[in-house]
């Protein structure tokens, strides 16, 4: 073979149409994933590049899509982003990063770049729909938008996510099975659904422990680290403060940890402190953070699959995509004082 190899090269290789190569590259659910793997090893093995900016002109696209956070600083985003541009790209797709920081005016600036075909497809990760002129941004039916992580209600849009319920219901039950009875909530930003989700897992394994939540045992944060501090200093403020703390996220716990120590409480020693996230920094932290780990590579791999889907006109699951999350055990974690 000479010069750039080409589709024809790859049908010629494998013995099957141009056609069924060009729908394996894009993800098509007309061909069968034993033959898309086949032509993607076959790809990687001949070097074939896509031709985008031809495919560009040929289809009118842009052969782009967005992933759009909140925050693109969280570490949290990275293995998404990796498991979403590596399936991307497998496809002939860029990812471009949309980082909105909770503004309301970049969140509709990135639906509008999708409305005026500047991304092909969205994989969106804020929890919310953008607000434009008092209303929800207003998108064709059917448009290529996955929702990713978070829950938004009546959206219309296919989910990948976790069940935050459940994975918070757990990490609260080991700190009961632990012995402790004075446990507080760290919640996320309310009223969004993932935040009231994991403070209903919380509320869930106490109300089954018979545990009473006291009041002020739940103060709000908004994930980020200082907020995690000052609710931690909310709670040691009370008259009987918790022994354990089960927070919405990990910066947050990292940031409740900070306060613990400047006020001379040892962690586990006298808290116990339970994150959600299972960042990268979470097991070199000191002691180790107890978590919930939430599979992110395979949250990014089956939100950017489903959007190729949607993109190639295949049939996308109707239900949410619920994928599953465990609890990592380490050193923030131990029996109460006796």
């Amino acid at each position: 073979m000479t010069g750039r190899p080409k589709i024809k090269d790859i049908a010629a290789a494998l013995g099957v149409s141009p056609a069924t190569v060009s729908r394996a590259l894009s993800d098509s659910a007309l061909v069968t994933a034993e033959t898309r793997a086949r032509v993607r090893q076959t790809a990687e093995a001949l070097n074939y590049r896509p031709n985008v900016s031809a495919r560009n002109l040929r289809t009118a696209r842009s052969m782009a899509v967005l992933m759009v956070v909140r925050d693109v600083g969280n570490p949290f985003y990275l293995d998404i982003l990796k498991s979403v541009e590596a399936t991307a790209r497998a496809a002939g797709y860029s990812v471009l990063m949309g980082n909105t920081e909770n503004d309301p005016e970049r969140e509709v600036e990135y639906f509008d770049m999708l409305r005026d075909g500047h991304a092909d497809g969205m994989i969106l990760m804020t929890g919310k729909l953008p607000r434009a002129d008092g209303a929800h941004h207003k998108l064709p039916p059917g448009a290529p938008v996955v929702i990713a992580l978070e829950t938004i209600a009546g959206s219309g849009f296919p989910h990948v996510q976790i069940d935050n319920v459940a994975a918070s219901r757990a990490a609260v039950e080991h700190l009961i099975a632990l012995g402790h009875r004075r446990i507080a909530h760290i919640t996320g930003p309310l009223p969004e659904i993932m935040s009231a989700d994991r403070r209903d897992g919380y509320r869930q394994a106490m109300q089954e422990a018979g545990l009473a939540i006291p009041e002020g045992y739940e103060p709000n944060g908004n994930y980020l680290l200082h907020s995690g501090a000052a609710a931690c200093e909310a709670l040691f403020a009370l008259a009987e403060p918790p022994t354990a703390i089960f927070v919405a996220n990990d910066e947050m716990a990292f940031g409740a940890i900070h306060h613990l120590r400047g006020i001379g409480r040892d962690v586990p020693g006298d808290v116990s402190v339970v994150g959600f996230d299972d960042l990268y920094l979470s097991e070199a932290f000191y002691p180790p953070l107890t978590t919930v780990h939430q599979p992110r590579f395979d949250i990014g791999r089956q939100a950017m699959s489903i959007l190729l889907k949607m993109l190639s006109g295949g049939q996308v699951p109707l239900e949410p995509v619920v994928l599953p999350a465990t609890l990592r055990i380490r050193g923030t974690t131990a029996p109460p004082k006796s």
